[in-house]
């Protein structure tokens, strides 16, 4: 009888997204979200705010990337901020915290870039574990609930106006 050799699977790790993962990560969008995904307000404000590559991170286990943040450069007002979108798990790693810990490292990063906030759309009880609020002073280009509108401020800043571009 021969023993197949036990080894650990591989390890997951957070990398800055590379345009290597775009493949992986659309066929993840697509199947976390669906095609409605392009008709929500938060792909209006992707369409004219300059991508954040060194703010966005992939979860990566072996070749295969399981969890996707993206962040974005935009302004409230006059005030330069990042707007988080899209963050999706793949279904299978889904209520580990994975989602969390992506926002976390992005939320990181941002921090250190001397970026003022971050805003997103999406459900408060999710987000508040992460130091997010409603942002009642910011509002999108399109109808969105403003109860869903969040924010995470990294120093004093007062949120006011559009998400517009920079």
């Amino acid at each position: 009888m021969s023993l197949q050799p036990c080894r650990p699977p591989p390890e997951l790790v957070l990398v800055n997204e590379t345009a290597a993962h775009g493949p992986a990560i659309e066929a993840l969008l697509d199947r976390a979200f669906g095609p409605g995904r392009f008709a929500k307000v938060s792909e209006r404000v992707r369409e004219f705010a300059d991508f954040a590559q060194d703010l966005s991170f992939c979860a990566v286990e072996g070749d295969t990337v399981v969890g996707v943040v993206r962040m974005w450069r935009v302004a409230a007002g006059d005030q330069p901020i990042v707007f988080l979108g899209p963050l999706a798990v793949e279904a299978t790693e889904r209520r580990a915290g994975l989602g969390a810990m992506l926002v976390e490292r992005a939320c990181e990063a941002s921090r250190d870039a001397d970026e003022a906030a971050v805003v997103l759309v999406g459900d408060l009880p999710y987000f508040q574990r992460v130091g997010f609020a409603v942002a009642p002073g910011v509002s999108l280009p399109g109808p969105v609930d403003a109860r869903r509108v969040l924010f995470r401020a990294f120093r004093d800043v007062a949120l006011q106006g559009m998400i517009q571009p920079r």
